[in-house]
């Protein structure tokens, strides 16, 4: 019988050699110990623990105050990433996706950018121009579209005044109709008959149908449809896999927050996606993070620095952004190709917020000190769009002018709601 076992106790032993070999000289690796080894092997994993985050801002601090905000019953389901000095510094997720399931919101769960999108439209337009494929200053006349503007608009108008609402049109044209249903195409096509707010490339007037055509321009001039497009040049060098176009793009991830209106879910409508230039993006927070960090790149693979000047830089000038202290606190404000401009405390920040039913976006960031904020909710509460305010004020210190250091998290004088939001149409 020995003769049989002898080989088994030779095998044995070749496995437990090949085993404290492989621990010795893969993972522990000579002098260090394994602990060490294994941290070592997850350093590219995203900061969503409090030992991750470090830098200037007391990210603790405001860690709690978010908290707060996000177990208000205004709200549903929250995502929040900082970068500081062009690193991801913060990432961390709060609440639900959808409050009759319970289910947790992770760094995993896509939600909607809504008007955020129009950064890409900004972006695409500055690559291929930089490339040597557009013109930004042609006249829309030049190509083919399903936009008509009153008074002969298409002829005035260039590429770079459509992607900064320079089309004269009164704000927000026709945005009613498209939620009720009607075709885009057919609504760009009416615009011709649509009252004028002033003269073609005159003034600013926010525009999502009209915007929308640039979609159309820069399918025609990259030889695919936008929406390729901007996933192959933009989306893909960025390793962002959850940004998608569609409602699909949505619906199909496997954490997806739902809308929000008070404590009721609201129903998904799909109009706001038939504009995927003007809203037509969905992520999580980890991609949307990778598309502000792309965006204060000096050496950026898919956006070079003169890409980011071209869409950053102010093309016209706008009425204030938000209301209240943020109102007032934000000065010059102005818009580029698909990116708001603002002064706040004597520095120049670049940033969207968005909005659809349900769903509150935003990304505001210094360029030159290369660090801001995202931040994805799935709720119409309006007060996150403090919170990149409130970690600026933070990394800055002490405020550089006079005036008071306002505390934009602060709840204590926000009573809690005495009932749900009544249902609109």
């Amino acid at each position: 019988m020995s003769k049989y076992l002898t080989p088994l106790f030779a095998i044995a032993a070749l496995l437990l050699v090949g085993l404290y070999g492989y621990r010795a000289f893969v993972l522990d690796k000579p002098g260090l110990p394994f602990t060490e080894t294994a941290e070592a092997m997850t350093e590219g994993r995203l900061p969503t623990e409090p030992d991750d985050w470090k830098g200037k801002i007391d990210y603790l601090g405001l860690d709690r105050q978010i908290s707060e905000i996000a177990a208000r019953p205004e709200m549903a389901g929250l995502a929040v990433a900082i970068i500081e000095d062009g690193e991801i510094r913060f990432l961390n997720s709060y609440g639900v996706t959808d409050k009759r399931s319970g289910e947790p919101v992770t760094p995993k769960t896509v939600f909607r950018w809504a008007s955020l999108s129009k950064s890409v439209a900004g972006s695409l337009a500055s690559k291929l121009s930089a490339e040597g494929q557009i013109d930004l200053d042609a006249r829309l006349n030049r190509w083919p579209t399903s936009l008509i503007l009153p008074e002969d608009g298409l002829s005035q108008i260039t590429v770079a005044q459509l992607l900064s609402h320079q089309t004269g049109l009164t704000k927000n044209a026709y945005d009613r109709k498209l939620e009720a249903g009607e075709r885009p195409d057919l609504l760009r096509k009416q615009l011709e008959n649509a009252p004028l707010q002033c003269e073609p490339g005159s003034c600013h007037s926010y525009q999502n149908i009209a915007f929308d055509a640039v979609s159309e321009i820069l399918g025609q001039v990259a030889g695919t449809l936008y929406e390729d497009a901007a996933r192959k040049q933009l989306f893909e060098p960025l390793e962002m896999e959850s940004a998608k176009f569609g409602m699909i793009g949505l619906t199909g991830a496997d954490s997806w927050a739902r809308p929000h209106r008070g404590e009721e879910v609201r129903t998904l409508v799909e109009s706001y996606w038939l504009l995927p230039a003007a809203a037509g993006v969905s992520s999580n927070i980890e991609d949307l993070a990778r598309w502000l960090q792309a965006q204060m790149r000096r050496d950026g693979n898919a956006l070079s620095s003169e890409m980011l000047s071209t869409s950053h830089t102010p093309l016209v000038d706008t009425g204030r952004v938000y209301g209240g202290d943020l109102a007032r606190a934000l000065t010059d404000p102005s818009y580029g190709l698909g990116w708001r401009n603002f002064s706040y405390r004597d520095r120049r920040l670049v940033g969207h917020s968005g909005a659809v039913d349900g769903y509150r976006a935003t990304i505001i960031f210094d360029p030159a000190a290369r660090t801001g904020v995202v931040a994805m909710w799935n709720s119409g509460w309006g007060l996150p769009f403090r919170i990149p305010f409130a970690a600026l004020d933070s990394f800055y210190g002490l405020p550089p002018t006079d005036e008071p250091l306002i505390d934009w998290l602060d709840l204590s004088d926000r009573p809690l709601p005495e009932s749900s939001p009544q249902t609109g149409p």
